[in-house]
């Protein structure tokens, strides 16, 4: 690697200043004269790890860039490196340093499950793995957790249903049908015993002991051939053919059932991808490429160095990790990743066929997925442009987009969702719950939900940001409304309103405009209305699924609440056996009345209150 000269800071004398440092582990944060923080690290030691930025040579332009910058360097000491690995996460998630390299992926890994009991069930898990279940995993994705339980589903016939409707069934649902479930929750259907064979057998699959379960299948299938149990030998044959077609599926395969994380770092032109991919069990379960933000112009070697920092913080890591590049500075992230797994984990280059082959895959879904980038975001240059044209503004980087969501009235949502320069940005999103205003009336919410959304401009508060372009989603009395709410407020923001066309058909939607403008018609083919299309969309979905679960909540809420004797405990113990407020309706009195807490007369009264 080109090592590039330092360059001394203006303001900072750090030959004052490393003198005063501990021999000890902590985090340091690198400021900026105006007091922005420029850059998060943790360090084992904070004397050596600080003097490391200003020696004769640094590792890269962009270091040495920030180095020009310094104004001050705080740090914090901690009892240990692990717990600076922890600070340094957390201080570099919320204040998102420019100079760092930045993974947003707070969003954790789902993992299938295996509940303990008679009868196990089999489902998807996101969240942090207890000792009352069995967890597999962690997966790339949910699609690849939902597809890993249809594939065991049609092998080992296992229920997937919640306890509350598997204890209150009568009769086997669809899946017993389909053969996707061997009816568990139905005396006589299956056996205890034949049940938890296929049970243990699916274990063995998702541990990667994939050999063993078709060992002891044939050897079943050959005993029931043997006692005339024919329908059980074809049940054992089926399984087997399933098997078989996985193991051929899965080209890339070690039988050392392994657990490796794989991770590959390309950088194209201003576009850096990390793909990450996982094995489990030797089973190659899928990948997730991520864009790191500041990574563009930073090298491979970093971002793996920053991912591994900033990922095993959060998640459990496996047996070892394969990368390429190698790190950029190895023993720190070996000691990086024994503080935070609390064993040692090592990061290698690949060996053997097998590896090598995970590791050529993990680089070809990278480019790949660096080329759908730079696909997207030539398209979204378009239409952002086409847009920025048809309503004649200066700039278009940020279009902020307003929608209504109610039934007939009732607990009225808004949402407000953002598009910013290549694209959604979720983070920014908001909803709003509307107050005060009469069921219905769409245009005192849309004036309502501008003026909360836009007070913080009316105030010259710092941390508001100013969109391009305002969009609401309705004709001619929202955008009025929008506007003299925008007024009122003393703010100057363009309004635009997408009214729905002839037949609510997309593709004839117009554009509204506040001072009585002809309304613009642009056509389903013009990349202008693309655009509004897509954010509108965007709008319209958030703000559903907001007044959906308020909606949901507060039914469920009051329906138990207005029954006289059902507290809070009883409400939680009644939701908490049957798996929601559907689960107690459809719930008999004899049912409810094995509820700890609820006698027979109240469970004739709560029964009667919800019928």
């Amino acid at each position: 690697m080109n090592e590039i000269r330092a360059a001394e800071s203006a303001s900072f004398d750090h030959k004052a200043f490393l003198p005063t440092l501990p021999e000890l582990p902590g985090v340091y944060r690198m400021v900026a004269a105006e007091g922005v923080v420029l850059y998060v690290g943790k360090a084992k030691n904070l004397k050596k790890r600080v003097a490391s930025y200003f020696r004769a040579n640094l590792p890269s332009a962009r270091i040495a860039m920030m180095v020009r910058q310094i104004d001050h360097i705080d740090t914090t000491v901690t009892r240990s490196e692990a717990e600076a690995l922890l600070l340094e996460n957390n201080l570099i998630k919320r204040l998102a340093p420019r100079y760092n390299i930045l993974f947003r992926d707070d969003k954790s890994y789902p993992y299938i499950v295996m509940s303990k009991g008679d009868f196990p069930r089999l489902g998807f898990f996101r969240g942090i793995p207890n000792r009352r279940a069995d967890y597999f995993g962690p997966y790339p994705s949910a699609a690849a957790v939902r597809e890993g339980i249809e594939l065991l589903q049609k092998m080992f016939r296992l229920r997937t249903c919640e306890d509350s409707s598997f204890n209150n069934r009568s009769r086997p649902c669809l899946l017993y049908q389909i053969q996707r479930c061997s009816g568990p929750c139905v005396a006589g259907l299956t056996q205890r015993e034949a049940y938890a064979e296929d049970a243990q057998h699916a274990v063995w699959f998702l541990q990667g002991r994939q050999d063993e379960v078709t060992r002891r299948l044939t050897a079943a299938m050959e005993v029931a051939a043997q006692n005339l149990a024919f329908e059980r030998a074809a049940l054992y044959r089926d399984q087997l053919q399933a098997l078989r077609r996985v193991s051929e599926t899965q080209y890339i395969e070690n039988r050392k059932r392994e657990d490796v994380d794989i991770l590959v770092a390309v950088r194209e032109g201003d576009l850096l991808c990390l793909n990450l991919a996982m094995v489990r069990g030797g089973r190659h379960l899928g990948d997730r490429p991520l864009f790191p933000s500041g990574g563009g112009d930073s090298e491979p070697e970093e971002a793996i160095t920053a991912f591994i920092a900033q990922h095993y913080a959060l998640h459990p890591a496996p047996a070892r990790l394969l990368a390429l590049p190698l790190p950029a500075e190895p023993e720190e992230v070996a000691a990086t990743l024994e503080a935070a797994s609390g064993r040692p984990v090592p990061v290698m280059g690949a060996r053997g066929a097998a590896q090598k082959a995970w590791v050529d895959m993990a680089l070809q879904n990278a480019r790949l997925a660096i080329a759908a980038r730079n696909q997207s975001r030539i398209r979204q240059h378009v239409r952002q442009e086409a847009l920025r044209q048809k309503l004649g503004l200066e700039k278009l980087a940020r279009v902020e987009c307003f929608d209504i969501s109610h039934t007939r009235g009732e607990l009225p949502v808004a949402s407000c969702v953002v598009w910013q320069d290549e694209g959604m940005k979720a983070s920014d999103y908001r909803r709003f719950n509307i107050r005060d205003v009469e069921p219905g009336d769409d245009y005192a919410a849309i004036r309502q939900v501008v003026r909360r959304r836009y007070a913080k401009l009316a105030t010259g508060e710092a941390e508001a940001v100013v969109p391009d372009l305002v969009l609401i989603d309705g004709g001619k009395g929202q955008v009025r409304m929008a506007a003299e709410a925008l007024a009122e407020l003393g703010v100057s923001l363009p309004v635009v309103g997408v009214a729905k066309g002839e037949g609510r058909k997309a593709g004839l939607e117009s554009l509204i405009f506040p001072d009585g403008q002809t309304p613009l018609l642009l056509g389903g083919e013009d990349p202008a209305l693309q655009l509004v299309i897509e954010i509108r969309d965007e709008a319209h979905r958030f703000a559903i699924t907001g007044h959906r679960a308020r909606r949901g909540k507060a039914r469920t809420a009051s329906k138990l609440e207005d029954i006289p004797g059902v507290g809070a405990a009883r409400r939680k113990a009644l939701i908490a056996r049957f798996g929601g407020i559907a689960g107690v309706t459809e719930a008999t009195v004899e049912q409810l009345a094995q509820t700890p807490g609820v006698s027979a007369a109240l469970a004739e009264t709560i029964y009667a209150a919800l019928h």
